[in-house]
């Protein structure tokens, strides 16, 4: 067992099953010690949440026990002011300063890399891992500064993750899961009919606790 820690951010407004099963597979693919899911408090990069904070973390919470090798960190949750990966990222290397740290994103999210605040300090902190489809590469698909840091920094043996702290930029192919939080969240604003097509694509206790809370439904003065 390797002694890196993946982090997987988003905001998991909510969690489902493509989340859960990318994580797990990527944890198990590449031997990490244990991935946290780090839900966003702020995302800069998106509207805000539908569901609050407390709300997204108790269905993660609720989530887990099917998934228990994966793990959650809430520091962005309870940090002011945007939620920057960056300082996550210095946090956790602070925490750990020689321990590898894995970061991974999904293909969309690696290409707006360069829109990230602070975004060349990113490698240098933790390792970067990109999941992707089975077939897929990102050559010839990336531009400009990213793909010179792709250049210089891809590795194709996962065992450089292990070795080293940070640094080093991997493509992972894990399973398709075309599930998508918009796609429930739209679903569940149609009342039992749209709750009767998402089932089995989010844990139960999750959905449990959305019908409970009467999240991402309608609300009352809407036309």
């Amino acid at each position: 067992m390797s002694s890196a820690i993946g982090i997987f951010g988003g905001t998991f407004d909510p969690i489902h099953y493509g989340h859960l099963r990318a994580a797990l597979e990527v944890r198990n693919a590449l031997n990490l010690a244990r991935l946290n899911l780090v839900p966003a408090g702020d995302p800069p990069h998106r509207k805000p949440p539908f569901a609050t904070a407390a709300q997204r973390v108790a269905m993660i919470e609720l989530a887990l026990p099917e998934f228990p090798q994966l793990g959650l960190d809430t520091r962005e949750i309870g940090r002011s002011g945007k939620s920057y990966t960056v300082d996550t990222l210095r946090e956790l290397r602070n925490e750990h300063p020689q321990r590898p740290l894995v970061l991974v994103v999904g293909v969309d999210a690696f290409a707006g890399l360069p829109s990230w605040h602070r975004w060349l300090e990113i490698p240098d902190l933790a390792h970067i891992v990109v999941v992707t489809r089975p077939g897929g590469s990102l050559e010839g698909t990336l531009t400009g500064p990213l793909a010179e840091q792709w250049r210089n920094r891809h590795r194709e043996n996962p065992v450089y993750l292990e070795t080293t702290a940070a640094g080093a930029m991997f493509a992972l192919a894990v399973t398709p899961q075309p599930i998508s939080a918009t796609a429930i969240r739209e679903a569940l604003a149609q009342g039992p009919s749209g709750v009767a097509r998402i089932r089995g694509l989010l844990p139960d206790a999750v959905l449990t606790y959305i019908d409970l809370h009467q999240l991402y439904r309608p609300r009352p003065d809407a036309p």
